[in-house]
């Protein structure tokens, strides 16, 4: 409940011991930038939308995951900004997609990411209510994580018998 996400990635716990944990969450992160490296890349193959709009997905999104790999080697709020930057241009054309694709569901549930990421900027940004960040980043983590699989199981191709 007290923990950020980057503080997994710490040489150093919170309670001033080596971090035990750390060459998991390092694992865990590596795991999780290929995975959502490779979302990004293949899924715009599958839409119809603009050429354009499918590169830019499809260069944003892994380099938001590979400057989110640094996110524990240099400046946490600069290497957060550049990561958040070519996120939100790769959230943006996955929602322009299930726009186009008419999934509403999966846009609305889109839409409701980037509240819950505009959330997490506001506490960040707002000593008083730093308080609040390291729940409302856990919840933010798994409604993200959930979108991109229900975006993945959607898009599967179906075998039919």
């Amino acid at each position: 409940l007290h923990n950020y996400w980057c503080h997994l990635l710490n040489e150093q716990a919170i309670n001033g011991e080596w971090n035990k944990g750390r060459p998991y969450a390092i694992a865990g992160m590596l795991i999780l930038c290929i995975s959502l490296s490779g979302f990004w890349f293949f899924y715009p193959v599958k839409s119809t939308v603009n050429r354009a709009v499918q590169w830019m997905i499809r260069c944003c999104g892994p380099l938001a995951m590979l400057s989110a790999l640094f996110i524990g080697s240099f400046d946490h709020d600069a290497v957060t900004n550049i990561a958040s930057g070519f996120g939100l241009i790769a959230v943006c054309g996955t929602l322009y997609i299930l726009y186009k694709h008419r999934q509403q569901f999966l846009f609305r549930l889109g839409i409701l990411n980037l509240v819950l990421v505009g959330l997490n900027n506001l506490l960040y940004y707002t000593p008083a209510l730093l308080w609040l960040l390291p729940v409302v980043q856990k919840i933010s983590f798994l409604s993200v994580l959930l979108w991109i699989w229900l975006i993945s199981f959607r898009s599967r191709p179906v075998n039919r018998i």
